[in-house]
């Protein structure tokens, strides 16, 4: 008689079970997981038009004097469907953390789940994409064109050069470093150089992808984009050193001229002469690159992950906290511009006095950098 209740008790019991456990399981399905990539593209100016890539996995073309779109938003890739426990708001599949490039009619831009796509400026279609099948491994640097071909870097440690018209690649073989790279290549003459994680800077013939000299070998991973000035390559590296690197004979040979508190993520830039290298510990380190003497520094109070720009003799910085400075070239002497008050990790960029801003609250901000007024701004979401 016990026997025969406890079935029945079971019987009613299980199905409850059930129902719980599979209820448990869709909802821990759609708790948002932590340390999503999300995206930190900057802009890009071509032809009147701005491309920038938003934090919705999208490429977002914009009038520059309208602010209108030119065209509907490009999905880079279409989210994914999860069946039964899909949740009600899928989120992005394809962040953008690399800055897009053009070339006459084509925009080019990466995605963080390793694929390149070609996109017609003036119509936002897709023209190619690469790899045609499958995803390479996340891809967090940019990508730069010369002489009609794309280059970049993936975290599967590769560089890549594909033909900038039909997407196929260049090279035999991509070139294989010892590492994930999410360093931005730059190229001089027949020459890229690019950084990996296996804390090496290397110079690529950009013909052939075979390596011209020997690596330099930094204390730390390499992820800021050099900076090529008078036949001196500059980068920063994790171990907190920047560095000056000439080319000697067989192979790469450099020497520190700064060292920070922190690390160098940001692309240093240029103006008479003097390299200005932003930190994570928040300063900007100036460097005489005639006799390689560091000079004064900059204190901006905040993190500075975000590459500057240079407009009409003023070097425009933002840091993290969403500040935006200047740094007058002509008497060394900073100043605020605005405080945005949104954290900022993109890039920045300038054209014609104009500077973008693309900060994390996934707005794009437009300022005039001599008297430092916010032009306009323009939400990046869409539907």
């Amino acid at each position: 008689m016990r026997l025969k209740h406890n079935k029945v008790l079971w019987s009613k019991i299980l199905p409850l079970v059930a129902v719980l456990l599979l209820s448990g399981i869709i909802i821990s399905a759609c708790v948002p997981t932590r340390g999503q990539p999300r995206g930190w593209s900057g802009a890009v100016v071509a032809n009147d038009a701005l491309f920038i890539g938003s934090k919705e996995g999208k490429l977002v073309a914009l009038d520059t004097a309208s602010h209108n779109r030119l065209w509907a938003d490009v999905l880079l890739e279409a989210p994914k469907s999860a069946g039964i426990l899909a949740c009600a708001a899928p989120t992005p599949v394809a962040a953008i953390y690399g800055t897009p490039v053009v070339n006459d009619d084509l925009v080019y831009v990466a995605s963080y789940t390793g694929k390149v796509y070609a996109i017609s400026a003036s119509r936002g279609v897709k023209r190619w994409v690469y790899p045609r099948e499958g995803n390479l491994e996340s891809i967090v640097g940019g990508l730069i064109v010369s002489q009609g071909t794309i280059y970049f870097g993936s975290s599967d440690g590769k560089v890549y050069a594909l033909d900038a018209e039909t997407g196929d690649p260049v090279w035999d073989t991509p070139f294989q470093t010892g590492d994930k790279i999410w360093s931005t290549p730059a190229i001089d003459d027949d020459t890229l150089f690019i950084g990996s994680f296996d804390k090496k800077l290397y110079a690529i013939n950009t013909a052939t992808g075979k390596l011209r000299w020997e690596p330099f070998e930094t204390g730390g991973a390499i992820a800021a984009t050099p900076l090529i000035h008078n036949d001196i390559v500059y980068i920063g590296s994790f171990d907190k050193y920047l560095y000056a690197v000439r080319t000697t004979g067989d192979r790469l040979q450099g020497q520190i001229i700064v060292e920070a508190a922190s690390w160098f993520w940001a692309q240093p830039v240029t103006y008479n002469n003097i390299i200005y290298a932003a930190n994570l510990d928040g300063k900007v380190y100036t460097v005489d690159a005639l006799s390689g003497s560091e000079l004064i520094e900059f204190d901006l109070e905040s993190k500075i992950a975000s590459s500057p720009v240079v407009v009409d003799g003023q070097i425009i910085i933002a840091s993290e906290n969403g500040k935006v400075w200047a740094l007058d070239a002509a008497n060394n002497q900073k100043r605020p511009l605005v405080d945005l008050e949104e954290k900022i990790f993109a890039p920045l960029s300038a054209s014609n006095g104009i500077v973008y801003i693309h900060s994390q609250d996934r707005t794009l901000h437009a300022l005039n950098a001599q008297p430092g007024v916010v032009l306009w701004n323009i939400s990046l979401s869409s539907e």
